[in-house]
């Protein structure tokens, strides 16, 4: 039988939890500067919210042991990954020591994990829903529907965690200082990790879809809010930005971008060819395009979007949220949206 904790989808319950958790990380990073913990805390916090969820409900139906699953290997993933990357780094720069004019207000980084809190608790809905009592006898057996659901988030998450290592890679090169990332996957995609992250949690939302029932699909909310971060917000926009201000005037970055999909992975001979409005459906949009036209001299191009770094963990929200990243993330061209992701 099932422990029945404020409300019977532990929404409460799962609020406080992430709330908790977040202020005990803030205050820690706040306090030592260990301006890494962003990132450990999104994945453990969507790792916690599936676990507590399934074991409170005790029904343990397949779908939902399935789904708990998934969540927890790409928090785990998450988490590894970012504190691989943290390890490469020298001392001062894990702990965030950067000038005190650089470093975000208090305020500043307080709104930040106030946002990462809505957000872990928003993408988490669907899971959430899924590992209640009753939601364990609904269409118990596994269907056509979870297994298409399930190879989404295996494709998602084997090409956001190829994509998040290739990043890597390139990264410890010196050829990262004056260029972009278009190798491996990043010659298919200018944000193959983005595709990675999006495709996953509508995996995800599929298959608990199996289950939704009147107000439970309220839960859809999760997956459109963690697509509209990653296009619109602080995901591709910031990075986007942050790139054509670095690159804008070198030739071979503009035809990169222009023979290189935003978000979808496709070749570039047949991206390079497509009209126009084509690329604006696949979401070749006019906000990630930073390079002016100034002439005859100066490299332009009709839309643009960037190749800097990835969201593995963390994810950002306006300029203010920029200033926190950059603390984050000491190499300005290493920036994160989340989270990460």
């Amino acid at each position: 039988m099932a422990i029945w904790v404020l409300d019977a989808y532990y929404l409460c319950l799962c609020a406080l939890v992430t709330i908790s958790m977040q202020i005990i990380f803030f205050i820690t990073a706040s306090i030592l500067h260990l301006t890494k913990l962003t990132g450990i805390c999104t994945g453990t916090n969507f790792i916690v919210l599936a676990l507590l969820t399934l074991i409170l409900s005790e029904t343990y139906a397949v779908r939902q042991v399935v789904v708990t699953f998934l969540v927890c290997l790409w928090g785990l993933r998450l988490s590894s990954y970012l504190i691989y990357r943290a390890n490469r780094m020298s001392p001062p720069m894990l702990r965030g020591q950067i000038t005190q004019n650089d470093r975000p207000s208090l305020l500043q980084f307080a709104s930040f994990w106030c946002f990462q809190a809505v957000w872990v608790f928003t993408v988490s809905l669907p899971v959430v829903f899924l590992n209640n009592e009753g939601s364990g006898e609904i269409s118990p057996k596994f269907t056509d529907q979870d297994i298409v659901g399930t190879t989404m988030f295996v494709v998602g998450f084997l090409c956001e965690s190829v994509a998040d290592m290739e990043k890597a890679q390139f990264k410890q090169s010196t050829e990262s200082v004056q260029r972009w990332c278009d190798k491996g996957l990043w010659k298919y995609s200018r944000h193959p990790n983005y595709f990675g992250e999006i495709l996953l949690w509508w995996g995800i939302f599929v298959i608990c879809s199996c289950v939704l029932r009147r107000g439970m699909w309220a839960a859809i909310v999760g997956p459109i809010f963690e697509t509209a971060v990653i296009l619109f917000l602080s995901g591709i926009p910031l990075l986007e930005k942050n790139s054509d201000i670095r690159f804008k005037h070198i030739p071979e970055y503009i035809e990169y971008k222009n023979k290189t999909s935003p978000l979808f992975p496709m070749p570039p001979t047949w991206y390079r060819e497509l009209p126009k409005a084509v690329k604006l459906i696949l979401l070749e949009l006019p906000l990630y395009n930073h390079i002016l036209r100034a002439g005859n001299n100066t490299c332009t191009m009709d839309h643009k979007d960037n190749n800097t770094d990835m969201c593995t963990s963390t994810i950002t929200i306006t300029t203010t949220t920029a200033t926190i990243m950059a603390t984050i993330e000491p190499d300005h061209h290493d920036n994160s949206p989340i989270v990460n992701l």
